[in-house]
């Protein structure tokens, strides 16, 4: 990506002014010139002959193959500047450059690249390459090689965990080492499930959350995990069975709860949610348009920062909230990046991050990272969380993708426990050795692009949902009952048959018309139920069963509510039809017997307008 520099360099002459006479007799030295000048006027005119001459290709081919690639990178892609940070994520290391055998500089000899690179001040750092060199060596230099982003058909299989611990009986350090099981976990289908499972788990009132924060309370996280497809990311089993680790907590629960909130699909009713329009519309409506569309809004809300789900990280709610980047902007990024991802290829969590800073897509989480802190207060302040990425970088987007992307479905995820994740960084903080991990989402490894992924990202215009499978075998009778013959059904398929049907034994159900109608005007999916039957059904279901679910619907679609009116009474039979007909109110209003007139509420004062066209008015309503 091209980087305009603030301070341009225009000549080769300029940046050797800016170098001291021992670094010019030192670059010298690295030139086969016989003359030998001790003036800096000299030595700078004496270098600068040189290097815009034909020995500049000479000089360049004696750089090795990374001192060359940095060169080519100044030369065509960064606008002169040498970016460390960026050039060491495109190429896994950082070109030869200064010679370490001395801690003092005055002793430090002059390297090759110091006669490509160049100052823009007394004090600034060698990083910039001159236009007039610059211009010269792209005679010769070739592009540098494309920056990619690797991706692969399967994610890992396995990880490799290092462990490092003191042998008191020995009185020596033990490193070992194992490969755990990395979980795959497809997510596009059952994110739909969910959705509508936890749509109908709030119709029924039983989602809790706080007034002040929104977010869930320990009981709402244990009543909605059973009814997510596969559980939560993480089981009981997963957690070590001891008192010195720091649970996991969960995701999946925790994120559908925020994002029907944030999707406006659900908001608080004194302590728990309650289903909007909105929510009660995408109970019946194709699970991944609502999905595509919480996704958008996601994007914009603001009343939860993804940073506030990474405990170990302190301070974010005193003064260090004031420094915090805007969530939108970091949001944007991400996504920016994820739709440079292949679809339905994996890419590891490491690849996108060195991909984003090779590219320059990195994102700020906060202006002042020293007034966050790990631990206490006083101590573990983040005061090298700085720069273009760091562990605030890595918790949030981890937080992000795994938590939110993933829950959605637009992500399909290959993860460890955070037990087994690398501590990378986050170890050199003060007060990390005391926690287990920096964050639940440390163990994040790879992620796929799935259709529905691509589809929220607007990567692809259509979108057509994978049939759903399920394991549990129900067998319909023709007198309406449905028992169960096979598997459990699982907690999100009894709420279905609790909500469509009336139980009348430990296995049985019995289909009715009123509870199917009642679902059904709560807004509740007729044709979901329907197909949900089909798929679990050993049999084709009866044609009375069919009959049923037939004129279920027509019943269900033979009223249409249009919306509250107003009922006007006429003074006699005459009037009201007169009203009733004429060009200038007959569109506004329907006669109601006699002497009576309906007028919707949104078309009152149209209707009004008429009405004084014609010669009569309507006096306003006291009520």
């Amino acid at each position: 990506m091209a980087t305009a520099n603030p301070l341009p360099l225009r000549t080769v002459t300029e940046g050797l002014n800016f170098r001291t006479v021992d670094d010019l007799k030192k670059m010298l030295q690295l030139l086969p010139i016989q003359e030998r000048p001790t003036r800096k006027a000299e030595l700078v005119g004496a270098i600068a002959n040189y290097l815009l001459g034909p020995g500049l290709k000479t000089l360049w081919q004696e750089l090795d193959q990374l001192q060359q690639a940095a060169v080519a990178e100044a030369v065509y892609l960064t606008g002169g500047c040498y970016q460390a940070e960026q050039f060491q994520a495109k190429y896994g290391a950082l070109p030869q450059w200064r010679d370490r055998s001395s801690m003092y500089t005055y002793n430090r000899p002059a390297a090759k690249l110091d006669l490509f690179f160049y100052p823009t001040g007394t004090y600034t750092a060698s990083n910039l390459l001159p236009e007039d060199l610059r211009l010269k060596l792209k005679v010769f230099v070739p592009e540098p090689k494309t920056l990619t982003l690797p991706s692969a058909e399967q994610p890992p299989q396995t990880f490799r965990v290092e462990h490092r611990y003191f042998d008191y009986q020995k009185r020596q350090s033990v490193e070992t080492a194992e490969d755990v099981p990395v979980v795959c976990c497809p997510t596009e289908q059952v994110a739909q499930q969910d959705l509508l499972a936890v749509l109908r788990l709030i119709h029924l009132g039983k989602v809790s959350v706080s007034d002040k924060t929104l977010m869930p309370s320990k009981t709402t996280l244990n009543t909605i995990a059973p009814l997510l497809q596969g559980g939560d990311y993480y089981s009981a089993a997963d957690e070590p069975d001891n008192d010195y680790h720091d649970p996991i907590g969960t995701i999946k629960p925790f994120a559908w709860v925020m994002l029907v909130q944030g999707g406006g699909l659900a908001s608080l009713d004194g302590k728990k949610l309650q289903l909007t329009k909105a929510g009660q519309k995408a109970m019946g409506a194709a699970p991944a348009k609502t999905i595509q569309s919480i996704w958008k809004k996601w994007l914009k809300t603001t009343f939860l920062d993804e940073l506030r789900r990474v405990e170990s990280i302190k301070g974010q709610t005193g003064k260090a909230k004031r420094s915090l980047t805007a969530v939108s902007g970091r949001r944007a990024q991400i996504v920016e990046a994820l739709g440079q991802c292949p679809a339905g290829a994996w890419v590891t969590y490491d690849d996108l991050k060195r991909y984003m800073i090779a590219s320059s897509q990195t994102f700020e989480v906060s202006r002042n990272p020293e007034n966050l802190y790990i631990s206490e207060p006083g101590y573990g302040y983040l005061y090298e969380a700085g720069g273009s990425w760091s562990i605030l970088q890595d918790a949030y987007m981890r937080c992000f993708l795994f938590e939110y992307a993933a829950t959605l479905g637009l992500l399909d995820v290959a993860y460890i426990t955070p037990y087994d994740a690398p501590r990378g960084d986050f170890d050199s903080f003060w007060g990390a050795d005391d926690l287990s991990f920096l964050s639940r989402y440390d163990g994040l490894l790879a992620f796929r692009l799935t259709p529905l992924g691509a589809f929220c990202l607007g990567l692809s215009d259509t979108y057509t949902a994978a049939p759903i499978t399920t394991e549990s075998t129900l067998r319909v009778l023709p007198n309406l009952d449905v028992v169960m013959t096979g598997a459990p059904l699982n907690p999100a398929e009894l709420l279905m048959m609790e909500t469509f049907t009336q139980q009348t034994g430990d296995a049985v159900w019995k289909l009715d018309r009123e509870v199917a109608l009642k679902a059904a005007e709560a807004g509740h999916s007729l044709q979901e139920f329907y197909d949900f039957l089909t798929q679990v059904s050993a049999e084709a279901l009866p044609k009375t069963v069919e009959q049923f679910f037939a004129d279920c619907r027509s019943r269900s679609q033979s009223l249409q509510d249009q919306g509250m009116a107003r009922l006007i009474e006429c003074a006699d039979a005459t009037l009201a039809a007169q009203i009733a007909h004429d060009s200038r109110t007959k569109k506004y209003c329907q006669l109601a017997g006699e002497r009576h007139l309906v007028v919707l509420l949104d078309q009152e004062t149209r209707f009004r307008n008429g009405l004084r066209k014609l010669g009569y008015s309507l006096p306003m309503s006291k009520g």
